[in-house]
């Protein structure tokens, strides 16, 4: 059941969402060639604290039988497209690309938000994916609004993707988000032909929306850890995400730093 958020909650989603965006910009300064993927995580459990937060992201369970996610921040390389754990601590390298994605729960609400960046010095083509990938989030966003549907979204990203030569990502999708980690509705990245253009955009929808995009093909394999989902070609994947809420005349950026 998709769940509207009232004019109040937005208010307090939309806190604790400049708050989050710009938490997340501080950790992808932090990125450089030798930095470890704990140190990130100490700061992102760090700047959530001062906050006045809590990570939505540290102890979720996918299914009540499911291993806890062990850190608040997922950080995935190269080839990991989504929810790659920041413990046990791994060393960046010149020439990696990152994922970092972050949630956080404020005043009883959840925002959820994720980019890419190089480490170093990265290649035309991960360069290339990056700016993509961030590009066809740009462009998905642009289409909410009020009568418009979750196949807009869908097409805005799927189009450029593939003018560009990248693949989306099929199995993993965007999510309502807000009252939980994960609300209906599914938000895919790509015209899945389950009449996504019966579900109508209103406003009191939040959700997030997150391509993600790979140099290959788009199927995809869990991770060696047990929680991320891989390339099955080991092809780089890249992701971007932000929390949006759709108003009266438009859209609000939740997750964009003030």
């Amino acid at each position: 059941m998709i769940k509207l958020k009232t004019k109040e909650e937005i208010a307090i989603l939309l806190a604790g969402g400049q708050i989050l965006g710009a938490i997340l910009n501080a950790l992808a300064k932090m990125v450089a060639p030798g930095i470890t993927t704990l140190e990130l995580e100490e700061e992102a459990l760090n700047l959530i604290k001062k906050a006045g937060g809590s990570p939505a992201f540290k102890g979720y369970k996918a299914a009540r039988d499911a291993r806890p996610f062990p850190s608040a921040l997922c950080t995935s390389i190269n080839n990991e497209i989504v929810h790659g754990p920041a413990v046990p601590a791994r060393y960046l390298k010149n020439g990696d690309i990152i994922g970092l994605d972050i949630g956080m729960r404020y005043q009883n609400l959840y925002t959820d938000t994720a980019l890419t960046i190089g480490v170093g010095d990265v290649s035309v083509q991960a360069q290339k994916l990056i700016a993509v990938t961030e590009e066809c989030l740009n462009l998905a966003i642009k289409q909410v609004r009020p009568g418009n549907s979750l196949l807009d979204i869908a097409r805005a990203v799927e189009i450029n993707a593939e003018a560009n030569h990248f693949s989306v990502v099929r199995e993993l999708v965007g999510h309502g988000v807000g009252h939980a980690v994960h609300e209906d509705p599914q938000v895919p990245n790509y015209d899945s032909g389950e009449d996504l253009d019966k579900i109508i955009l209103q406003p009191g929808l939040v959700i997030a929306i997150e391509p993600m995009l790979a140099t290959g093909s788009w199927q995809i394999q869990s991770g060696a850890d047990g929680f991320s989902f891989v390339t099955a070609d080991k092809g780089l994947a890249a992701h971007f995400e932000h929390t949006i809420a759709v108003t009266e005349d438009g859209h609000i950026i939740i997750t964009q730093a003030a």
